[in-house]
């Protein structure tokens, strides 16, 4: 069986840090494409940043470029997505996923196997 399992998300204000991390379980962690994806409330889930099975493919939305950073650690089966200057729109429900996913389709939901329950961050003005 397998598990993503998220946390270090809470409240934060406007230009603060959080470090989240996703640990995982039940699988060859080092096989797959390791992503983080957000949903805010009344909108859709959107991708964020993806890690590949490596770590040496970096993908970030453009949204966040330049605060967030994504990495793994796959001695340790875990993902992580350290943000900073967060802003007030990074507020939402933040999952990680797994799948064995090309880089031309790792912004695509779809593509991923499996999914963590998430963790929220809330980022106050």
């Amino acid at each position: 069986q397998v598990n993503l399992v998220e946390s270090g998300g809470g409240l934060v204000q406007a230009g603060g840090s959080l470090r989240l991390s996703c640990a995982a379980s039940g699988l060859t962690f080092s096989s797959y494409t390791m992503s983080w994806f957000r949903q805010a409330p009344g909108k859709e889930r959107e991708f964020v940043a993806a890690a590949s099975w490596s770590g040496f493919g970096i993908y970030y939305t453009d949204s966040v470029k330049g605060r967030f950073t994504i990495s793994r650690d796959n001695a340790k089966n875990t993902v992580y997505l350290q943000m900073n200057s967060l802003k007030p729109e990074d507020t939402a429900v933040y999952h990680c996923a797994a799948g064995r996913v090309a880089p031309a389709t790792n912004r695509n939901q779809r593509a991923y196997d499996y999914w963590g329950q998430g963790t929220q961050v809330t980022v106050s003005s």
